[in-house]
């Protein structure tokens, strides 16, 4: 064995010596070098609000137009997240400024105005990108001196009235000053791009005689150095207006390098509140573990102590406690069949999550990887099948039931279909509004082949390993007749225990559970994946111990029937985070239309059916672990 530990060894390092090491970055995320007067690129993104959460594509508006345009390739991520990146007629030469070009004319009749208006009137912003970077607004932040914040996108107009007028006029930003920011590499001359920002402003161009191509503006011309500071008179929005889209470029030199280009755009939320969150979460962690060593190193070694020193029949007779339950513990639970798929989808749910979380903190998922925490999500979730299957048919097994094929059928179908049907229907909204959210015809072939052709043969093949192993033995043996249960204390109800129990995971992650769905929902970047791990840790340790702490007061009230409530349990945090949900619509979220509260509410309930399946599957194996292992402790005559 030793000399081939030595081969193996010898081959590995003869391979590494003879193959030229080069290093690399991930596709999409290496550094583009651009000399000076080579052409940029700007390519739009889709449109968005916050307001209605439905996003559109750029050209949904009559903004100037290439001769072509040309859709850039998309991932899997991207379309499901709404992209849609198209090249545009801006075009920048590297360090070369420009001021005041014109693009375009456009001439407003009744369908184009209302449709700027609507688009005004909900807040929609305008996304672009250059060289893989997101255009940003800086803002000065009104509480902070010299504290720069960065909006994504630039508002498509603005709503305002007139001096000494009441009725409320819309006017658009036709007018960008964009800024590039470039590092400089002395020795070779070129240069990368590390910032991409603009300032809009509304501006009601005139122009010497009749409009055509080289057409020279007097509100802005580069002749005569006159540019475009303020929206003093701005371009208004009404049938039969001629709007003329300019814009400048200002290209600055920048010490930032390119490996820190996103620090700008990640590193703008305070790091006191995470640190905040951590406390609180550990606070808990620690109360329950506290609660949990009392448990196991007192109360169980005392009881254990005293029920293996018991000597007689009449003090077996009269045996107390969780003890006295044995012969019912390990009894199979009313509808075992649907606990395996839950337990089997929980674990599948806990694969995907965890090895995500774990490619994130690697920095594999950097939000310059556009779609790619969606798309690694999908696939991880794919060939988490074999898992799935795997855990179901075991649990299946050790509950003494003989059809695992059934089982294996409905853990590959009985979650899946749930997310499947409902994604579909938020899917049908958002076509019927005609939004470029709506996934494609295509896609949703590509999700249902990935399903069906990977996922669910994944399911039967980790089904058929799980049942051929052979079942773990219960430490008791089962008694014939089911034992009565004793009318239980009103705290000791399960509706109560169960929500009691769902507070405490919960509460361990719901500071952290803001951020998330601020990224999500106002649309920012989510990037501190070290804290979400770490409280992602918190809250598995604390479903495992919030449910073995209840299962012990349950079993120690005489009641038996823990697999249930187990799952439940931790599980019920997902009402929790339901609720808070609810809550941060009301007090953060401007949504208004029926349509786009549909879909928050839509998309909030599966998330936390998927948080449901996932903290429940930890509570109960936690539960199932704790059971078999104080039972399989003491003495039973």
């Amino acid at each position: 064995m030793a000399k081939v530990r030595i081969l193996i060894s010898t081959l590995v390092v003869f391979f590494f010596l003879n193959v030229n090491i080069h290093g690399f970055y991930l596709p999409g995320v290496a550094p583009q070098d651009f000399q000076m007067g080579d052409a940029l690129m700007v390519k739009v993104n889709k449109l968005t609000s916050t307001k209605t959460q439905l996003p559109y594509s750029y050209y949904s508006l009559p903004y100037c137009r290439p001769e072509h345009i040309v859709d850039s390739a998309e991932n899997l991520g991207e379309v499901l997240r709404g992209d849609r990146i198209e090249n545009s007629p801006f075009v920048f030469k590297m360090r070369e400024s420009q001021m005041c070009a014109a693009v375009c004319r456009v001439k407003l009749d009744k369908k184009t105005a209302k449709a700027f208006k609507e688009k005004i009137a909900d807040e929609y912003r305008v996304n672009m990108i250059l060289d893989n970077l997101p255009l940003v607004v800086p803002v000065q932040r009104p509480d902070q001196d010299n504290v720069v914040v960065y909006q994504h996108g630039f508002h498509v107009g603005l709503k305002g009235i007139f001096a000494g007028k009441k009725e409320e006029k819309y006017f658009i930003h036709n007018h960008l000053t964009f800024t590039v920011r470039y590092h400089r590499d002395i020795q070779t001359d070129s240069s990368r791009i590390v910032g991409f920002e603009v300032k809009p402003f509304s501006v009601k161009h005139e122009y010497e005689g009749q409009w055509n191509e080289k057409a020279r503006l007097t509100t802005c011309d580069p002749h005569t150095k006159r540019a475009v500071t303020n929206s003093e008179s701005p371009q208004e929005v009404e049938e039969g207006n001629e709007i003329i889209f300019t814009y400048d470029v200002d290209f600055q030199e920048s010490e930032v390098k390119w490996a820190s280009r996103w620090d700008t755009y990640l590193l703008m939320a305070d790091d006191q509140i995470h640190w905040f969150s951590i406390v609180n979460s550990m606070m808990i962690v620690l109360f329950l573990s506290g609660m949990v060593a009392m448990i196991m190193l007192r109360t169980l070694y005392r009881d254990i102590s005293n029920y293996n020193q018991l000597e007689t029949h009449e003090e077996a007779f009269e045996e107390t406690g969780w003890k006295l339950v044995h012969g019912d513990v390990f009894r199979p639970p009313t509808n075992p069949e649907l606990l395996c798929v839950y337990a089997g989808t929980g674990v599948q749910c806990f694969g995907m999550i965890l090895v995500t979380m774990i490619f994130a903190c690697l920095g594999f998922l950097s939000p310059s990887n556009r779609g790619g925490l969606m798309t690694a999500m999908l696939l991880l979730w794919v060939f988490m099948g074999l898992l799935a299957g795997y855990a179901s048919s075991r649990l299946y097994k050790t509950l003494r039931g003989t059809e695992w094929k059934k089982i294996a059928l409905k853990t590959a179908f009985m979650f899946p279909a749930t997310i499947f049907v409902a994604f579909f229907v938020l899917n049908a909204i958002i076509w019927g509004q005609k939004s470029s959210g709506a996934v494609p015809f295509g896609t949703m072939f590509a999700l249902v082949v990935l399903w069906f052709g990977i996922s669910v043969p994944l399911v039967f093949i980790g089904g058929y390993i799980g049942f051929r192993k052979p079942a773990p033995e219960d430490p008791v043996k089962t008694n014939k007749i089911p034992r009565q249960i004793p009318i239980q204390a009103w705290y000791m109800n399960p509706i109560f225990s169960i929500l009691i129990g769902g507070i405490l995971p919960f509460g361990a992650v719901f500071i952290e559970l803001f951020f998330i769905l601020t990224s999500i929902w106002l649309h920012q970047f989510y990037y501190i994946f070290g804290f979400l791990f770490i409280v992602f840790i918190i809250l598995i340790i604390t479903c495992a111990e919030i449910t073995v702490v209840l299962c012990y007061f349950q079993l120690c009230s005489e009641d038996y029937q823990w697999w249930w409530r187990s799952y439940l349990t931790s599980g019920s945090s997902a009402v929790y985070l339901f609720l808070y949900a609810v809550f941060y619509f009301y007090t953060k979220l401007e949504i208004t239309k029926l349509v786009s509260a549909v879909l928050y509410f839509g998309y909030m309930l599966i998330v936390s059916y998927v948080f449901f399946v996932f903290t429940g599957a930890i509570g109960f194996y936690a539960c199932f672990w704790f059971t078999r292992l104080i039972y399989s402790s003491v003495k039973i005559d």
